[in-house]
């Protein structure tokens, strides 16, 4: 993440490297039911994704044609998705936000202990209770994001505000 100044407001920027994907395949209506294009990351890249997006009107897009930030413009609105940071087991207190029991007035050693965790019927714990498990490492999708900044040279996007996964992960970009 990074600053930017735009008319004497900062702006807290995310900067997303958009490298340029190419159209594999495309689907159509009559042969396979729906419409889709796939788009795939060049034989350079470090880690091989293919992607398949549905579209509800047609494209232009042929095979082989080449997708970068030049599709954006400053001010569009999109939506983000990626893999959160995995945080492993972890107990009620940081995965749910539980406040747990006082410190004094005889609680010894269950400072960050759920408590109780049901009554006594129906005689089993329901399902959905909120308990220690492992947190994060799932798809979130950042909803209405801003593009502020664009740098074709480059193929760098600057999103408003944060972006789910941790650096270095690959994100889905989709257009509003």
């Amino acid at each position: 993440m990074t600053t930017i100044y735009d008319q004497g407001k900062a702006l807290n920027v995310t900067l997303v490297e958009c490298a340029e994907n190419a159209v594999s395949l495309l689907r159509s209506e009559e042969k396979d039911g729906y419409k889709a294009v796939a788009l795939e990351r060049p034989k350079t890249a470090k880690r091989k994704m293919i992607k398949e997006f549905r579209i509800t009107e047609d494209s232009e897009l042929k095979k082989g044609d080449k997708v970068d930030v030049s599709i954006f413009e400053i001010g569009d609105k999109v939506n983000m998705s990626g893999i959160t940071k995995a945080k492993g087991f972890q107990g009620v207190v940081k995965r749910h936000g539980f406040k747990g029991s006082p410190a004094s007035h005889g609680h010894k050693h269950d400072l960050r202990a759920p408590g109780s965790i049901g009554a006594g019927f129906p005689e089993h714990v329901i399902k959905g209770k909120r308990m220690a498990g492992r947190m994060g490492g799932k798809r979130a999708t950042g909803r209405n994001i801003e593009i502020v900044y664009i740098d074709k040279e480059k193929n760098v996007l600057g999103l408003k505000g944060a972006v789910p996964g941790i650096p270095g992960n690959i994100v889905e970009i989709v257009s509003l």
